[in-house]
């Protein structure tokens, strides 16, 4: 399911807690106390905070191109399909690797196109972003041929930064205007790769795959002592309780949960 995006600043909805009832924990005094935390992947699939692409492999979901020009500009396109550059308020210090969109005509949705290494990026207003074969960039088609169809590529001598190229081999470019006081432009007829042609990217954190299944590696790690006594079927000494959670962490639990099942049997018929 499609999140609707959220920037800096917007209030978040509170959510109600449940607090359910653990009669277990209610007759077995302080040293039996459960804990009540139940952990899910919500975390994980609601961080909407921003990161930068590392790799070509991170790019998907909710983009921000930043592009090379100070102050910090982006890649942004109106509901008339026009493409145009637009200043980042959202940033610290001036440090393209901490910009966020502040307008959801600075976001772009990425993805691959099926079956190919190629991508596509749609617009706010549902349409593609596209090269014709001047160099001129406009967002208005629904469909996706090879103007539509870009390729994205890790600049080899600086970390943390992309080339992002038509099917024509040409390459997304910033160029100052040659009108007086004018934004500067971007264009996709650059024929070199140069620091005109070297952006960021800017994305959301839960697209990201590495900090996904970090997070959701670590959701997996967190478990309630009610939940480990269920599973064992029996009440657990402190020291059962640091075994089990240790064993989560290191990829051994259903070793050592499958030993206290076997122990509570030797001890039910010892």
């Amino acid at each position: 399911m499609v999140k609707p995006l959220s920037f800096k600043g917007d209030k978040k909805p509170k959510k109600r807690k449940r607090v359910e009832a653990n009669p277990a924990a209610e007759n077995a005094g302080s040293s039996g106390s459960a804990v009540a935390t139940t952990t899910t992947t919500d975390d994980v699939e609601n961080d909407d905070t921003w990161v930068s692409a590392d790799a070509v492999g991170d790019v998907q979901g909710p983009i921000l191109f930043v592009l090379p020009k100070e102050p910090p500009t982006c890649l942004a396109c109106d509901a008339n399909g026009k493409v145009f550059t637009d200043p980042i308020a959202n940033i610290i210090d001036g440090n393209p690797a901490s910009a966020e969109p502040h307008d959801v005509r600075q976001v772009w949705v990425a993805n691959k196109i099926h079956g190919t290494e190629f991508f596509r990026f749609k617009g706010r207003y549902g349409k593609y972003l596209s090269c014709d074969q001047y160099g001129i960039l406009t967002a208005t088609s629904e469909a996706i041929s090879a103007l539509e169809t870009w390729t994205v590529i890790a600049t080899a001598d600086t970390p943390g930064t992309f080339q992002i190229q038509t099917q024509k081999e040409t390459f997304l470019t910033i160029k100052e205007s040659a009108k007086a006081n004018s934004a500067p432009e971007v264009r996709g007829d650059a024929t070199e790769i140069n620091f005109d042609t070297t952006l960021r990217i800017r994305m959301q954190a839960r697209f990201k795959p590495r900090i996904k299944a970090t997070k959701e590696e670590k959701a997996k790690e967190k478990i309630s002592r009610k939940e480990l006594e269920e599973a064992v079927g029996r009440r657990l000494n402190e020291d059962e309780v640091r075994t089990l959670k240790r064993a989560r962490r290191e990829g051994d639990y259903h070793e050592q949960l499958l030993d206290l099942k076997t122990k509570n049997k030797h001890d039910k018929y010892g």
